[in-house]
């Protein structure tokens, strides 16, 4: 008879905890297989370093002065939008009031942080060779002539509230001419902004990197 011994089959064998090289020297446990899904793109694990930056001019204490001016005469200006829309659907003397002030907030706050901005433009020479900033810059001297000639015009409205547009009816001359300045004045307003949202966050203009901050 048979010996069961030599009958029962042989053991499963122990997965392998090394892995032997080709001489069959072993070289120690197998490494952990990697946790999480591999990104099939090696770019994306390494993205590109932070643009160099471009230190502003026109600065108080490392802080450039035109972003900080800037957001007053803008805030200004779009609401202007609102205090006119407002007049026309109530024809009430406040709204022209609040938007004879918000035109002259505007108007000549952003000649102000304008000043700030044209000091980097002509004596930063890597911000004289973006096209996006000079693009930038007409742009908002285009929007602030029609926020002057906005403030111009309701300053020398006639009627019972004198120096104040829009007009005394809904159907004047000068209201018309006020709200499509406005309205104008608005959209150049969002071009420029977008222009100069790309000087800072693609071309690091008055962006100070510190020591140890990632991409």
């Amino acid at each position: 008879m048979p010996d069961p011994a030599e009958a029962a089959p042989p053991a499963a064998a122990a997965p392998p905890t090394e892995a032997p090289p080709h001489d069959g020297t072993p070289v120690g446990p197998l490494p952990p297989a990697p946790q999480g899904p591999v990104s099939a793109d090696p770019a994306a694990d390494h993205p590109p370093p932070l643009p160099e930056p471009i230190v502003s001019r026109a600065a108080l204490g490392g802080h450039p002065l035109h972003p900080m001016l800037i957001h007053f005469p803008v805030a200004a200006l779009i609401a202007l939008v609102g205090a006119d829309l407002a007049w026309w659907m109530s024809a009430d003397p406040f709204w022209a009031r609040a938007g004879l002030w918000l035109a002259g907030v505007g108007a000549f706050g952003g000649w102000i942080a304008s000043v700030t901005g044209l000091i980097d433009l002509l004596t930063v020479a890597r911000i004289r060779a973006k096209i996006t900033a000079w693009c930038h810059a007409v742009m908002a001297v285009m929007m602030l002539a029609l926020a002057s000639l906005n403030w111009l015009l309701r300053y020398r409205s006639p009627g019972p509230d004198a120096g104040v547009a829009p007009g005394t009816a809904l159907d004047t001359g000068p209201a018309l001419a006020a709200l499509a300045l406005t309205l104008l004045t608005a959209l150049l307003i969002a071009l420029a902004s977008w222009l100069g949202g790309r000087l800072v966050y693609e071309h690091a203009v008055g962006v100070q990197h510190h020591p140890g901050s990632a991409p």
